[in-house]
């Protein structure tokens, strides 16, 4: 068999076609924009009842204007998780995060108070806290020496006098929302949500399992080649993909009697244990039932007895995301060191598995063969939740 080989003029069209084709709005008027970004959010309908209900389309985690929007109607409206409580105990600790892009500094001052402000500089826009935490008794710009106190109020601006209609008062750091619930402090950069963090019932449901009893011992970081939504709808699928992805973890489940519940933007999923399943992962994960909770739009919950773990799901890109775990134990002195380290490494297999398979489902959605997928009633219907409120959310932004 001949293969002809085109041209090199050719290659250059086929060059420009794909382009054009990946860049639809390059040269269309704003508002024909606005109403082509409308068009694919109302592609999907999420009015139908899950047992007609299909997934958002597949174009939602590979358009990178969803990826845009996501940022300003997701990330800068919800309350995100920030840091740890243990991490601001004192008066001058401090931590630095990235939320939406945007650059954040929550510290403890020195009434005792917790506050968080953008990170960045009023006079030339540098970050003025460059450390991932620590703890100061003021807060200085390494780039000018600007220097601000706990509170954010501006008291240092080296040789800078005789300059004119200038005052300090009007030049502190901008602030951001502050909460904080059980064992996290969360931050809102574009205002307070009308939501608090936690609705009152899931507040109940977590006060419930006692986690003032567990201690955080260990932070690992995970980066996934795919779009966040991808991890977000592998946690939600009532534990569908357990017993054919996590052979370990299926073993300590009773996967007939797993259960998920719906609240207005969390998800319960929960499974009672057993104690006949793999040796190494039952003495990790042990104890009546196993609790998964998942809060809207990116941070997760996960409670066995004595031994907690928490993930929060950070968008990098529109194919890009970072997971960090933080694992939290009843014990955490040195005699119980190695049976935490197996406990991390239980969780770190498991989320190797989910790795691979989350890259495998990005690929896919690339793929002209797939546009959306139907859920399961049994098991989906919190990964259903998940695609109305993050619908409702691009919805209210145009």
């Amino acid at each position: 068999m001949t293969v002809r080989t085109p041209p090199a003029c050719c290659w250059i069209e086929l060059a420009l076609l794909k382009f054009a084709l990946s860049t639809p709005e390059a040269c269309v008027p704003e508002d024909q924009s606005v109403e082509s970004l409308a068009r694919l959010i109302d592609s999907y309908n999420s009015r139908a009842p899950l047992a007609a209900a299909s997934t958002i389309p597949a174009s939602w985690y590979t358009d990178e204007r969803i990826f845009e929007l996501e940022k300003q109607a997701v990330f800068s409206r919800s309350w995100q998780f920030a840091a740890r409580a243990d991490q601001l105990k004192n008066s001058g600790d401090f931590i630095t995060s990235e939320i939406a892009a945007e650059p954040v500094v929550v510290v403890r001052g020195s009434d005792n108070e917790l506050r968080a402000f953008f990170n960045v500089c009023r006079h030339h826009a540098a970050a003025v806290m460059t450390e991932p935490e620590g703890n100061a008794n003021q807060m200085r710009c390494p780039y000018h020496g600007w220097t601000y106190s706990l509170s954010g109020e501006l008291k240092g601006t080296p040789d800078f006098s005789g300059v004119c209609n200038f005052e300090r008062a009007d030049n502190g750091l901008v602030p951001v929302a502050v909460a904080s619930w059980e064992k996290w402090v969360w931050v809102a950069i574009d205002s307070a949500p009308n939501q608090p963090v936690a609705e009152d019932a899931l507040r109940k449901q977590v006060q419930a399992l006692g986690l003032d009893r567990v201690h955080w011992f260990e932070r690992r970081r995970y980066e996934l080649k795919c779009n966040w939504k991808v991890f977000v709808d592998n946690y939600l699928d009532g534990g569908y993909h357990v017993p054919h992805l996590h052979k370990g973890l299926d073993s300590v489940l009773d996967y007939s009697n797993y259960t998920i519940e719906n609240g207005e933007r969390y998800c319960l999923q929960s499974s009672p244990m057993v104690t006949t399943g793999d040796v190494g992962v039952g003495a990790v994960r042990s104890g009546p039932r196993a609790f998964y909770y998942w809060l809207y739009p990116n941070f997760t919950i996960n409670y066995y007895e004595g031994t907690l773990d928490t993930n929060l799901v950070r968008p990098l890109a529109i194919d890009r995301t970072e997971v960090i775990f933080d694992f939290y134990f009843a014990d955490v002195s040195a005699r119980a060191s190695e049976r935490n380290l197996a406990s991390v490494a239980v969780g770190d297999r498991i989320q190797q598995e989910d790795l691979d398979i989350c890259e495998a489902v990005q690929r896919g959605l690339n793929s002209r063969a797939y546009n959306a997928g139907r859920l399961s009633v049994r098991r989906e219907a919190g990964e259903h939740l998940f695609h109305r409120l993050l619908h409702a959310d691009l919805k209210a932004a145009l």
